[in-house]
C-alpha cells in the first residue's frame, strides 16, 4: 500500500484561461453606458443574490434595475415562496454596464466576474444565488466549465445546485424577458413551478460534501474484504472502445462507501488480477457504474470475465428522471447533485484521442511522461467511483425517498 491521496494535492488552482489583462478599460462597455459599472441594490435581508444578464436601455437610462414588466414578473414569481425582491434580495447583473452591442463578449463576462461578480459574492455570501438567463449562468460557471460545453439555460432550469465553491444553493431560471417574449402559458407554469423551489431552499440546510478518502493500493487481496453491499467502480482505459489492438485498462477504483474508494493500477500478469476479478464476479455485491455498458465492455474483453450483479446506471437514470439532453453525464450530474465542478480538467485531454472512431488510441499513456501523472489519474478515477456512489444514492433518494446514510 502507497498510502493515501490527499485532495489539496490533486486540485487545480487554475482560475482564468484568458491571456487578456480582465479590466473595465480593457472591457470597455462603460464608456458608452449613462450609468456605468452598476452596483448591487437590495436590501439582503433572506440571503439570496439575483444575477441577471446586463442592464436594459431602460434601466441604463434611469440607473435602476429591475424597471417595467420585467420587475413585475419577478416580484410575481418570488412573492410565491413569500419573498421580497428589494427587502430579500441583492440584485446584480453578470455584465453592469450596457452593452452597445448586439452580444458581449467572453472576455467582457470575465471581466466582469473577476470585478464585480466574485467580489459581491464573497462579501455578501449568499444563501441562494439565482441565475436568469444564459448571460448569468455563463458569467457564473465561466473558468470553471468549459463555454461550449455549459450549453442553454433550457438545459440547466429547475436544478437546485449546492455549490461547493461558493457554499450557496444555486437555481438557474429563465430570465423574464425570455418569459415575456415567447407569453406561452407552459413556459410561465416552468417558471413559477422553478421559482416556487425557492420556499423549500430557504429552509434546507447547505449541502456539504464530505471528503472522500481515495486510497491506492499495490496488493489487490484487499478486495477480498469486500463481500456484499452496494460499490461503484470505474476504469481509465486507453480509449472508448476495447476492441482495437493496443487498447488496455490503465487504473481501476471501488468505492466501497460513498466516501471511500479503493484505486490500483490494472495489474499486467492475470495471477495478480484474481482478487479484482472474484470482485467481478460476486453476485452479492451491488454494482454502480455511470454508463455501465462501457465497464461492461471492457471487463468481458479485456479482463476477460462478465460483470455480476449490476445494481445501478446513474446515466440510464439520469435520462430516465429527466429526458433533457446533455444532463446524464457524471460531470455534469456531479456538479447539479453534487456543487462539485471542474474535477477532470487536468486529466480530461488526455482522455481523448487525436484522430476520431470509437476504437482509437487516446492520449492517456502520455501522463507516464508527466511528473505525478499516473497519481492525478488514479485520483480522478477515485473520485469517479465515488461520485458515481454518491450520485447514485441521491438518484435512489429521489426515485425511492429514503434517508441518505452521508
Amino acid at each position: 500500500m502507497k498510502g493515501f491521496f490527499k485532495d489539496k494535492d490533486f486540485q487545480s488552482s487554475k482560475i482564468s484561461t484568458s491571456k487578456s489583462v480582465l479590466s473595465c478599460f480593457t472591457c470597455g462597455l462603460f464608456q458608452h453606458a449613462s450609468h456605468p459599472k452598476f452596483d448591487p441594490i437590495g436590501a439582503f435581508k433572506k440571503k439570496i443574490l439575483i444575477i441577471g444578464g446586463t442592464p436594459s436601455s431602460k434601466e441604463d437610462a434611469r440607473g435602476l434595475l429591475w424597471q417595467g414588466r420585467e420587475r413585475r414578473i419577478l416580484e410575481k414569481g418570488l412573492a410565491l415562496s413569500g419573498i421580497n425582491l428589494d427587502t430579500d434580495c441583492l440584485s446584480i447583473n453578470a455584465i453592469n454596464c450596457y452593452p452597445d452591442q448586439v452580444s458581449v463578449t467572453k472576455h467582457q463576462l470575465d471581466c466582469c466576474k473577476l470585478i464585480k461578480l466574485i467580489p459581491i459574492i464573497k462579501e455578501y455570501e449568499p444563501k441562494i444565488i439565482i441565475l436568469l438567463g444564459e448571460l448569468a449562468l455563463t458569467g457564473f460557471l465561466s473558468q470553471r466549465w468549459k463555454k461550449s460545453a455549459i450549453g442553454g439555460v433550457t438545459k440547466w432550469r429547475g436544478w437546485t445546485i449546492p455549490d461547493q465553491d461558493y457554499k450557496a444553493w444555486v437555481l438557474p431560471l429563465f430570465h423574464p424577458s425570455y418569459i415575456l417574449e415567447r407569453n406561452f402559458k407552459e413556459i410561465f407554469q416552468i417558471w413559477y413551478n422553478d421559482l416556487k423551489k425557492l420556499d423549500q431552499l430557504l429552509t434546507t440546510p447547505f449541502l456539504v460534501n464530505k471528503q472522500p478518502v481515495i486510497e491506492r493500493i499495490d496488493d489487490l487481496s484487499v478486495l477480498d474484504n469486500l463481500i456484499s453491499g452496494k460499490m461503484a467502480f470505474d476504469y481509465e482505459t486507453t480509449g472508448i472502445k476495447p476492441h482495437a489492438k493496443g487498447h488496455r485498462i490503465i487504473c481501476v477504483s471501488i468505492a466501497d462507501t460513498p466516501d471511500h474508494a479503493y484505486v490500483f493500477e490494472f495489474p499486467k500478469k492475470k495471477k495478480l488480477r484474481d482478487p479484482f476479478i472474484r470482485f467481478l464476479q460476486n453476485e452479492k455485491i451491488q454494482k454502480i457504474a455511470s454508463n455501465l455498458k462501457y465497464e461492461d465492455q471492457w471487463s468481458n474483453f479485456r479482463v476477460h470475465t462478465s460483470v455480476k450483479g449490476w445494481y445501478w446506471d446513474t446515466m440510464l437514470t439520469a435520462h430516465i428522471l429527466d429526458n433533457r439532453q446533455g444532463i446524464s453525464g457524471l460531470k455534469f450530474q456531479a456538479y447539479v447533485k453534487l456543487g462539485v465542478v471542474d474535477y477532470d480538467s487536468d486529466i480530461s485531454p488526455y482522455l481523448k484521442s487525436k484522430q476520431e472512431g470509437g476504437n482509437t488510441i487516446n492520449r492517456i499513456q502520455e501522463l507516464n511522461n508527466i511528473p505525478n501523472g499516473i497519481e492525478d489519474l488514479m485520483y480522478y478515477c477515485g473520485l469517479d467511483s465515488i461520485y458515481e456512489y454518491r450520485v447514485a444514492l441521491l438518484q435512489e433518494k429521489e426515485i425511492m425517498n429514503y434517508d441518505l446514510p452521508f
